[in-house]
């Protein structure tokens, strides 16, 4: 609720995160994880803010009130832009991207959190939870979908040789779907945009663009000019380099035959 009436007042103002920070002696990332909840605003951050923007109080009320709660691995704000999505882009260097997981590999996946490892409990609302964003495909009007999957995706078998190879099928059985295209980018090229990491792009109802990131346990949405317009322009480069659908589902059934 703090980081929602920050930003009210933000954008009431007509300042950035980054022009915030700046007044308050923040950064524009320690601006934006306090908007999305992601952390506590600590030491003056909620006076400072307050007083530039003019809050009158309203803020430094929400912080003496502020509580921690539990954090959702994917954040509320970031399923209801997708669930809506008119189009979303993913580009992924080492997992199967949730959207395209089949039960047992998404049982996997969650099987492999260590640290700390998750109860039996835990990992079935994980893989209901992540099952159940898959109603995107199915969605009228249908969004425009795609993927670029680095070839080790692929090929890493996560839950064995047969989770892998029915988990192979269903990205078959999804690129067939006209208003998806899957692409894999081979792993013998000598340049590559996208050595900075997976990222997932999205298009609004409302046709703004939106960037979410994802690291070692958090991520970050990216909506502001020039960040988000280079990571679509990065999604683009990785098009033209990555092989073209067609190639890619032939390449995606040898490694399903192979298996």
């Amino acid at each position: 609720m703090f980081g929602a009436l920050l930003r009210f007042y933000r954008e009431r103002a007509g300042l950035t995160q980054e022009v915030l920070g700046r007044h308050i002696g923040f950064s524009k990332s320690q601006v934006a994880m306090v908007e999305r909840g992601e952390r506590p605003p600590k030491g003056s951050f909620a006076s400072l803010s307050d007083e530039t923007l003019d809050a009158q109080g309203a803020l430094l009320v929400a912080a003496t009130h502020f509580r921690i709660d539990h954090l959702p691995r994917w954040p509320a704000e970031y399923a209801e832009e997708e669930a809506r999505a008119a189009a979303l882009h993913t580009y992924a260097n080492h997992v199967v991207p949730g959207l395209l997981q089949t039960e047992a590999y998404a049982r996997a996946v969650f099987n492999c959190n260590y640290c700390p490892p998750l109860d039996d409990e835990e990992v079935e609302v994980q893989v209901a939870t992540r099952l159940a964003r898959q109603q995107l495909f199915h969605r009228k009007p249908a969004p425009v979908l795609s993927f670029i999957l680095e070839l080790v995706v692929l090929t890493r078998p996560l839950g064995g040789p047969e989770v892998l190879k029915g988990q192979l099928q269903h990205v078959l059985d999804i690129a067939r779907m006209r208003n998806v295209e899957i692409q894999v980018m081979s792993s013998d090229r000598q340049t590559h945009a996208g050595l900075a990491g997976p990222m997932i792009l999205l298009e609004t109802d409302e046709l703004r663009q939106l960037a979410y990131v994802e690291g070692q346990g958090s991520g970050y949405f990216v909506s502001e000019q020039p960040d988000v317009g280079n990571l679509f322009g990065k999604y683009g480069i990785l098009r033209s380099q990555a092989l073209t659908p067609e190639q890619s589902v032939e390449l995606i059934e040898r490694v399903a035959r192979g298996l």
